[in-house]
């Protein structure tokens, strides 16, 4: 007997990241990579970092950094949330803040605290891989959420019971969403909401790239529209998931959730019986570097980065087919192209790979359902704008190679 045969059954749900595979491909010099959703390490703020780190381990600081501490988190990083989260417009208590080991692993912990198997989790189309992944292993069925159709609460509902479950939960980016780069408005936030008052449903916001806004108008997080009406975080259904990879350092693994007492208490068991902790050393240093310095180099992210996303812009431009069009997003670190009907993006990364030494994500695997293969994802954060330009020149001429089949 194999020992997989003893595996249990959610096992099945659960595959590869494209993404993560597709990462590997970033050590091969010759490829231009527009592949990776991760920051430009040349920008990490490496010497503040250094300095709380040696801080954090000091005669004064180590026996705290380097010993178990509360499941909740570290209390100087929750404090600096709350502050932050009120510049959004969310009013919480530190009683609201979980520190989780990157927002990945709040999007784990979320789908164990609401799915059963069969239950339905409405997201995007596409929607971000990595919540698909965590989701997956707690067996939902995935149905749209879209403030722009016209389904009832009813009808959305008798789709969950035919498949064996309730409705749960809305997961979504409201800000740049990986892998469209698309926003919404003030007034889709609100139908969202709207919609999940009357299915009783969680909202999940993941607010990864909130704080990577190059141009256009900023809209309040859901939580903030909802507390805003509601009037007491206690009474909010929206479960905010924030983190520091994006702004800071990813590798660090510090994210944090804000959301209604009942939800913060039974996600911290949940911590309690994974990891009993986020890393304190890690929590410490990152509360040093955010107190310090987070507003001014949030601010350096955007002018470079928003920068980097005018590059690409132009050369798609410049050096696209007809036939092909994409989004043109006001933030983030993704544009989301379509490609001709018929096209396949993992056929079209094949061809690219051998013969224009380029890489980027194929579409489908952003779908639930594996569909809209004719899709992929642009990643412009790490690379230069000569860079840029060259690899869209080499997208294009795959392309049009691609085309004439």
């Amino acid at each position: 007997m194999s020992v997989t045969e003893l595996f249990a059954t959610r096992t099945e749900g659960m595959h590869a990241s494209e993404i993560r595979e597709l990462l590997k491909l970033l050590d091969q010099p010759e490829i231009i990579s527009f592949a990776g959703g991760i920051p430009d390490p040349a920008l990490f703020p490496r010497v503040e970092f250094a300095e709380a780190l040696a801080w954090a381990t000091s005669d004064t600081e180590a026996a705290q950094s380097l010993q178990y501490a509360p499941s909740e988190g570290y209390t100087p990083l929750r404090e600096w949330i709350v502050r932050y989260m009120a510049t959004l417009g969310v009013s919480c208590a530190v009683e609201n803040v979980l520190i989780t080991a990157g927002s990945q692993q709040a999007l784990d912990y979320l789908g164990k605290l609401f799915l059963d198997p069969k239950d339905t989790a409405l997201v995007g189309w596409p929607t971000y891989l990595g919540a698909l992944g965590a989701f997956n292993a707690y067996q939902p069925v995935y149905d749209r959420i879209d403030p722009r159709a016209n389904r009832s609460a009813e009808e959305i509902t008798q789709k969950a019971a035919s498949r064996g479950g309730r409705v749960k939960f809305a997961y979504l980016s409201a800000d740049f969403a990986n892998p469209t780069g698309l926003t919404f408005d003030r007034a889709e936030r609100e139908a969202i909401l709207a919609k999940a008052d009357a299915l009783d449903i969680a909202v999940i916001e993941d607010g990864a790239y909130q704080a990577l806004r190059y141009s256009g108008t900023a809209y309040p997080p859901m939580l903030a529209l909802e507390q805003a009406r509601k009037g007491d975080m206690e009474a909010c259904r929206t479960i905010y998931c924030g983190s520091f990879s994006k702004t800071l350092a990813p590798g660090l693994r510090v994210g944090w959730v804000v959301a209604a007492k009942p939800v913060i208490q039974q996600m911290v068991l949940m911590k309690q019986a994974a990891d009993l902790q986020t890393a304190t050393l890690n929590q410490m240093a990152v509360a040093r570097v955010a107190e310090a310095v987070f507003d001014s180099h949030v601010a350096k992210l955007r002018e470079v980065y928003g920068h980097r996303l005018n590059a690409m812009l132009a050369s798609l431009g410049h050096h696209m087919p007809e036939g092909v069009d994409w989004t043109r997003p006001e933030g983030g670190m993704f544009v989301w192209m379509h490609l001709p009907e018929g096209m396949d993006g993992a056929e079209l990364l094949a061809q690219a790979l051998r013969t224009q030494k380029i890489a980027f994500v194929p579409g489908g695997a952003f779908f639930a359902d594996g569909s809209n293969r004719n899709t992929i994802r642009l990643n412009f954060s790490l690379l230069d704008d000569k860079t840029i330009d060259e690899g869209i020149r080499r997208l294009g001429e795959a392309l049009r190679t691609a085309m004439a089949k």
